[in-house]
This record gives structure tokens, sequence and C-alpha cells, in this order.
């Protein structure tokens, strides 16, 4: 029996949007651009949000977040009202800086975040002049126009590559990106393989940009109820499948971060794929797995067995208070552990 589709308000994704009040300018210089990514990453800290990825332009800003605490409101009202009174008063002006409220689209998880996230790493393209909107995508395919050349395609993976104010170079693997910006739950779906994943979402952008942007899924990003499936859009525009209010759930205690997410992580971290290792007799890396999905997964000793082929739980609590030990007394060992939690931004 398939199980119905519910939409997880609790722990949803969001793509985010605000422009600047009568599409103003948000963004004079390269100090307006650096302060509103340090309050980004103080979002991140304070209202335990997950920011995924991001892109600042000009009279706008696009993220893609995710709020395991339901505080998406609070979070982004937040970031609103603290730049916009940095802004102010840096440059002596006074009144609103933002156009009404933040828009905020639920997203549905798997491949539907993955194509949003090329999306909003391709606006400083489609919003530059490089032709990739509607009208030459719709007369190239009619065939009124010559494809683009070699030399426009590399100006227009030029100006990505060299775009400082997004998180394309992060996921391009030309940057490691902010401490607080998460990218492993994204980029695990352009490859199985860890050190594949830069270079196939390369591929994958290179592909878009020469050819240019289908119209059609473009729509799917602009002024709609919810990016995702027929059944999760109407899931959304009949309300149901929501859980409880955003407001009701924010006390609950809930798992913050899934063993995958963890097992991930530590991949990004080592450089090879979790077969390497997880099962591997006396390689730390399993316990440091373990340990980390145990303080924020929430997950029993049981659940922890069950997810290493059917370790019992007592041999499971023996390994985690042993590795607690080694890692008091291990420099190395914390410093890895120190930059996983980072990456998992618990």
């Amino acid at each position: 029996m398939t199980r119905p589709l519910r939409v997880n308000v609790a722990d949803g994704w969001y793509h985010c949007m605000h422009r600047g009040i009568e599409r103003r300018t948000i963004f004079e210089d390269e100090r307006d651009h650096r302060r509103f990514l340090e309050l980004l990453g103080e979002v991140c800290e304070r209202f335990r949000v997950r920011v995924h990825a991001y892109c600042l332009l000009g009279n706008h800003y696009h993220l893609i977040v995710q709020t395991p605490d339901a505080n998406l409101s609070r979070a982004m009202q937040w970031l609103g009202i603290s730049y916009s009174s940095w802004f102010n008063a840096r440059h002596d002006r006074s009144g609103p800086l933002f156009q009404g409220r933040f828009k905020s689209i639920p997203v549905e998880d798997g491949a539907w975040v993955y194509e949003l996230s090329l999306y909003v790493h391709l606006n400083p393209v489609r919003t530059m002049g490089y032709g990739l909107d509607k009208h030459a995508r719709n007369a190239a395919a009619m065939g009124m126009t010559k494809p683009p050349t070699q030399e426009q395609v590399s100006a227009r993976l030029k100006k990505l590559r060299s775009f400082p104010w997004s998180s394309y170079r992060a996921y391009a693997g030309f940057e490691r990106g902010p401490k607080w910006l998460t990218t492993s739950a994204i980029l695990r779906r352009a490859s199985r393989r860890t050190s594949d994943r830069h270079s196939r979402y390369r591929e994958q952008v290179s592909a878009l940009v020469s050819s240019g942007v289908d119209a059609s899924r473009l729509e799917l990003f602009r002024e709609v109820v919810g990016i995702g499936s027929v059944e999760f859009v109407e899931l959304l525009r009949r309300g149901t499948g929501l859980g409880n209010r955003e407001t009701e759930r924010r006390g609950r205690l809930r798992q913050q971060v899934s063993f995958a997410d963890v097992v991930t992580a530590v991949e990004e971290w080592r450089g090879e794929d979790a077969d390497v290792w997880l099962h591997k007799h006396g390689d730390w890396g399993k316990w440091l797995v373990l340990n980390l999905a145990r303080r924020y997964s929430g997950m029993t000793l049981q659940e922890l067995g069950n997810q290493m082929g059917g370790m019992d739980y007592a041999a499971v609590s023996v390994g985690l208070r042993r590795f607690d030990s080694r890692l008091k007394q291990d420099r190395k060992m914390r410093g890895a552990f120190k930059n996983i939690v980072e990456m998992l931004n618990v």
C-alpha cells in the first residue's frame, strides 16, 4: 500500500525571494553584499535554518532553505529587519527597503530541489542579457535564430564562474563557500560518487547555458503555490497533509538530520564513498557517523544498530563510549567532528 504524500511544514524546503521596494537596488556595493551574507549566517545560527543555496541580484535575492524548527517567518523577518536597518543607516535613507512580505514557495524534496538550485544559480546569466530569456529560447526552438556560438557559451560560463554573490562557485567546486552553507543535500543528487558531484553539477549548468533555459520549466518557479509533483501542489492548494500550523510546532522536539544526511556529510569530508569505510573493521569513520546520528538525529541504539546491518544495540553502546573517550584525546578526530557538525549546520 502506497503511503499518502504529506507536506512536512516543520522540516520543509522553501524557495524564498524578496525584492526591493519599487524594484529599487538593495545591494549597492561589495560591502552591502557581504553584510547580507553575514546576517544570513547569523540566521543559520540563531534560528537553525539551513541555507542550501543563495543568489544576490541587485534588487532582489533568492534562497533555498530548510526549517527544522518551523520558524521560517521569524527567521526571514529578522533577516529583513536587520539588513534594512543596517542598509538605511549606512546609506542615509529611511523607510522600507523591501517590497512587502518576502515570498516563500514550498518545494518537494528530491529532483525538484535539485532543479530549483540550477534555476537559482543561473539567475546572474538570465538577468544580465545573456540570451536565456523565454523569447530567445522559443525563437531558437523554431529555428529562427542560430544556436549560441562556443564563444557566447564560454562568456556565459565565465560570468557564472566569476559571479561572487551566489553559492554556485561552492557547488561547482571552485571554492568552499561560507561555513554556514549546506551543499551536500543537493549535490549528492548530482552523482552517487562524492568525487564526481562538483563536476557533474558543472556539466548540468553548462548544458543549460549552452541551450538556454526552457521557458516552460522556468514557469514552475514563478508565482506558484508550490514546486513539485501534481500531487504535492494539489495538497498545498487544498491545505491538506500539512500537519500542524507553524506556530503550533515551534517548541516540539524533533529529528533535525537523518542518518543519510550524516553519512553524506562524512563522505564529503573524507572525499570517499561510504561503501569504502562505513563497514570496514577498525575505521573510526563508522563510529563518527554513529556518534553524530545519535546526537543530532535522535536515533535509538537499536535503530543505529539496524542501520549498520543488524549490530547489537549493546555493541553500539560500548563502541560509542569508547569513541567518546578517544574523541577527547585525539585532536585530529575532534577537528573532523567539528567540521562535520558545521557541514550539517546543527
